[in-house]
C-alpha cells in the first residue's frame, strides 16, 4: 500500500457511515410512498391526533430525546427489517451518540383510516446531521420513503419503501450521482453506478461498493472495506439479487485527495 493509500485508509477509521446513515430509517422513516390505495386522503384532511403524533416524534428526534420518541411507538412495534421496540430504541441511542446534531423534518403526504380504528400514513422525512470523528467533521443528508400503521395514537408497524443517504467529509468531497433501481426480481442482475461529476484530471480517486442486509442484526455488524484505485470517474458495478425476497443496502464509498462521499440506497428484492 502506498503512502497515499495509507492516508486514505486512516481517513476511514470513523464509524461505518453507510450503517449509521441507514439506521436513521429504522426509527424515523416517516416518508412518502406508493402503497396506499385510491382511497388515500390528502394531508389537509388528516386527523389532528395523527398530525400531532408525527410532529411530536419529529420534534423529539431533533432534540435527541429517545424516551420521547419511543412514546410514539407501540411496545409491539415491528418492521420489515426485524426491529422491535427494544432494538429500535437501542439502535437510535447508538446512532445519536455518533452525531453532534440531527434535524428531522416531516411532510405528511397522504393517509387513510384502517378498519377497526387507526390509520395508515405516508409522509416524507428529511434528515440532516453533523458528525465529528478524530477532529474531522462530516455532514449527513437523508430522504426516506415508507408507510406506517397507527393504532391508539402509536406506530405499530412500518415498511420502508426507499431511502437515500449521503455522508460527506473533507474540503471538497466528490459530487456523486447514483443509478440503482429501487426494486428488482429475485436472482436478477442489476447495475449500480456511482458517477463523480468533477473531472479527475491528475487526481487520485479510490472507491468501494458495499452490499449488505438491512436487518437489525446488520446494523450492529461491521463490514470490512477494500478500496480500489478507480481509472474512470466513479464506480460501475453489476450486482446479482439474492434468490429469495430481501431488502439490501447498496453503498458506494468514494475517496479523493480532499474529500470523502458515501452514498447508500435501499434495494428491494421481490419475487
Amino acid at each position: 500500500m502506498t503512502h497515499r493509500q495509507h492516508w486514505f485508509a486512516d481517513r476511514l477509521n470513523w464509524p461505518k457511515p453507510w450503517q449509521l446513515a441507514s439506521a436513521l430509517t429504522c426509527g424515523l422513516a416517516l416518508s412518502l410512498g406508493s402503497g396506499l390505495t385510491a382511497k388515500a386522503a390528502s394531508p389537509e384532511t388528516a386527523p389532528a391526533d395523527l398530525v400531532s403524533t408525527l410532529e411530536q416524534i419529529a420534534t423529539a428526534a431533533t432534540a435527541g430525546d429517545v424516551t420521547a420518541v419511543m412514546q410514539g411507538y407501540s411496545p409491539s412495534f415491528t418492521n420489515e427489517d426485524g426491529f422491535t421496540y427494544e432494538t429500535l430504541q437501542t439502535a437510535l441511542q447508538t446512532l445519536w451518540e455518533s452525531y453532534d446534531s440531527l434535524t428531522y423534518r416531516v411532510e405528511l403526504q397522504s393517509w387513510e383510516p384502517v378498519e377497526g380504528g387507526g390509520y395508515t400514513a405516508e409522509t416524507v422525512t428529511y434528515i440532516n446531521g453533523t458528525q465529528t470523528s478524530s477532529g474531522r467533521p462530516a455532514q449527513l443528508e437523508s430522504v426516506i420513503r415508507s408507510q406506517q400503521t397507527f393504532a391508539d395514537g402509536k406506530i405499530v408497524a412500518q415498511t420502508t419503501l426507499s431511502e437515500r443517504n449521503q455522508l460527506t467529509s473533507g474540503d471538497n468531497p466528490p459530487t456523486v450521482s447514483v443509478i440503482l433501481p429501487e426494486q428488482v426480481k429475485t436472482g436478477e442482475t442489476y447495475d449500480f453506478d456511482a458517477i463523480v461529476a468533477e473531472p479527475l484530471g491528475d487526481r487520485y480517486l479510490l472507491g468501494a461498493a458495499v452490499e449488505e442486509g438491512s436487518t437489525a442484526q446488520d446494523f450492529f455488524t461491521g463490514r470490512p472495506v477494500e478500496l480500489e484505485l478507480l481509472a474512470a470517474g466513479g464506480l460501475f458495478k453489476v450486482g446479482e439479487a439474492p434468490a429469495n425476497p430481501d431488502t439490501r443496502w447498496v453503498s458506494a464509498l468514494l475517496v479523493s485527495d480532499d474529500g470523502i462521499t458515501v452514498v447508500t440506497r435501499r434495494l428491494r428484492v421481490e419475487e
